[in-house]
């Protein structure tokens, strides 16, 4: 692409071409592609004109690998800040960075303080971050820090893989890693409803022959297919097999917003009529554009232009269903059907603390419904991994199974993930069987989960300690010392009542970071349960906020539940500088 022009002429390949076959009248494939390609002046300008071609953005790499370079799209900056602006448009504690200019690097800088990625959060997730530990005034490098530090361990904490992102990468603007974060946060909240537990008219969407359990094994992606083919079907409309080449002509979507716009039959809602002229457009552009007017009148036009549309980016295509589903859903729960309702319930908070946990460390698939996305035991072995626990990769099945003995396959897989947690991890493992896995068996497999949960985080206490081992009594004797040197009470375990008041942890984090707690917005002695609640809010926020990656929720400190406790102590020994201390 001699010209930049963001193609390649046929002029620029004869050229190619000819600087390629001096020596030879013929060139094969291979030659090409080994030859022709690897020059770094071709290879630059081919890989420029794929990247404009896409709409993909190429910024200079940070690895040691000189070279290296990363892309974002565009059109997902541009589609993320329209929402963030829209989310966040009366929200006086971002006015320094709001609106954004989706057409300039505003976002990147905007992430810049925090502020907007815990408010994103919130939004997402609400109550995940206690809005008293925020700093919103007079920013300093290291207030700014610790409000990027709350951030990122919030969005772990709700389940964002946030790995190899750190709080630099924001400050500094990193562009594909603020965009994958950004993705994975808004991507939850607009996934937060789309679950049997929380909409019941889903039950609609039931095929013949199909049980409840099956609907609820369906991933949200699933289910927008599902409904959106649904009302494609109700229109006397062909299917769709995805949210990419399937729409790229707009016709599925113009009928999808037919169906779902308001009718008039509820009470206080006015009907709104769409106008299906703009189908008769020769041009799929045009078509699109149409399209997404009729959208706005709906109040839904968000993520798409007529371009994504017509390119088919199925990253903004899924999210602009997403946001039409939460805002029409334009079901009705069934009457009439045999359907026992009290099976449908959502997840405890330990189930969703797990859950959160495992997609924080980046498993594959992601896991959306903990028993039913355990079944084959492939996350499983990839949390042995992460606890240093060998896998024998070629003793596992791996997906696509073969319908017939498939669930065969996946029950050796959890027979062999139970072998492992007994011989190779020393796991308590006395009365489970591959087959409680395999059958989603509530308790047996989240004593299997609390184990590897445990495991992991011990793991990293022993890392920085040198590889000493720790036990519980190691981490309630660091507490207390901690505690005893700041002049402050200390606890007797991880079931000590006092931890309802969530005190102790207060005073563990004032005395690792002097004078970050603030007593004077929390309440000590007599309290209600709402000032119990208020306090472990505060607590876990804050514990955040210092650097520790806690999954507890502050309903765990509360009823003081002794295995969550654990984990938050554990979180917050784990802190540079705090364990080696008391482990030697």
């Amino acid at each position: 692409d001699v010209d930049n022009s963001g193609s390649i002429s046929k002029d620029e390949l004869n050229e190619l071409f000819r600087a390629l076959t001096k020596t030879s009248d013929q060139l094969s494939f291979d030659e090409f592609i080994v030859h022709g390609l690897k020059s770094s002046e071709v290879a630059k300008t081919f890989r420029k004109a794929i990247n404009k071609k896409e709409g993909l953005c190429a910024v200079a790499g940070t690895s040691e690998q000189a070279g290296t370079q990363h892309s974002y799209s565009e059109e997902e900056k541009v589609a993320f800040v329209n929402w963030v602006n829209k989310a966040l448009e009366n929200d006086a504690d971002c006015k320094h960075v709001l609106p954004m200019d989706p057409n300039t690097n505003d976002l990147f800088t905007a992430v810049g303080d925090g502020i907007v990625l815990c408010k994103m959060i919130n939004l997402s997730v609400p109550d995940t971050i206690d809005e008293r530990t925020i700093n919103k005034k007079k920013l300093t490098p290291f207030t700014i820090q610790e409000n990027l530090n709350l951030a990122l361990n919030s969005s772990s904490a709700i389940g964002c893989h946030v790995v190899n992102i750190g709080a630099e990468d924001l400050k500094e603007g990193r562009q594909h890693l603020v965009l994958g974060l950004l993705w994975q946060i808004i991507k939850i909240g607009l996934f937060a409803d789309i679950e049997l537990s929380k909409n019941e008219a889903l039950v609609a969407l039931l095929r013949d022959g199909e049980s409840l359990e099956d609907l609820m094994k369906l991933s949200p992606e699933e289910l927008l297919l599902r409904w959106a083919n649904y009302h494609l079907e109700e229109a006397g409309c062909p299917k769709i097999n995805n949210f990419s080449s399937d729409i790229k002509d707009s016709k599925a979507y113009y009928n999808l917003l037919d169906q779902v716009a308001p009718k008039g039959d509820e009470e206080g809602v006015p009907p709104i009529a769409i106008d299906m002229s703009g189908l008769r457009e020769k041009e799929d552009l045009k078509r699109a554009e149409c399209m997404l007017e009729q959208a706005d009148r709906l109040g839904c036009r968000q993520f798409v232009t007529a371009t994504d549309v017509v390119r088919g980016n199925p990253k903004l295509n899924l999210a602009y269903v997403a946001n039409l589903f939460n805002k029409y859903p334009a079901l009705k729960k069934p009457e009439n059907q045999d359907i026992d309702w009290s099976s449908i319930e959502g997840e405890t908070r330990e189930e969703r603390t797990f859950r959160n946990w495992m997609n924080s460390l980046g498993v594959n698939p992601r896991v959306n419904h903990l028993y039913a996305d355990l079944d084959d035991a492939l996350v499983i072995f990839q949390l042995y991994e992460k606890i240093k626990v060998p896998v024998d990769w070629d003793r596992v099945n791996k997906p696509p199974y073969s319908k017939l003995g498939s669930n065969m396959k996946k029950l050796e897989n959890c027979n062999y993930a139970v072998e492992l947690g007994k011989k190779e991890a020393k796991f308590s493992l006395v009365g489970i069987a591959g087959q409680d896995l395999n059958e989603g068996n509530r308790t047996l497999t989240l004593a299997l989960l609390w184990q590897l949960m445990r495991r992991y985080t011990l793991n990293i206490l022993e890392d920085l300690g040198d590889g000493q081992k720790v036990i519980d009594d190691t981490i309630v004797s660091w507490v207390n010392g901690t505690l005893t040197n700041a002049d402050k009470g200390t606890i007797s375990g991880f079931k000590d009542g006092s931890i309802s008041t969530s005190m102790p942890v207060l005073d563990l984090i004032d005395a690792i970071q002097p004078g970050s707690i603030r007593y004077d917005l929390l309440k000590a002695e007599d309290l209600t349960e709402e000032e119990k609640l208020n306090n472990a809010k505060y607590a876990i926020s804050m514990a955040r906020k210092i650097g520790a990656r806690v999954y507890a929720l502050p309903e765990d400190l509360v009823e003081v539940k002794p295995k969550m406790v654990m984990t938050v102590f554990a979180c917050l020994m784990a802190l540079p500088n705090t364990c080696k201390k008391i482990i030697k």
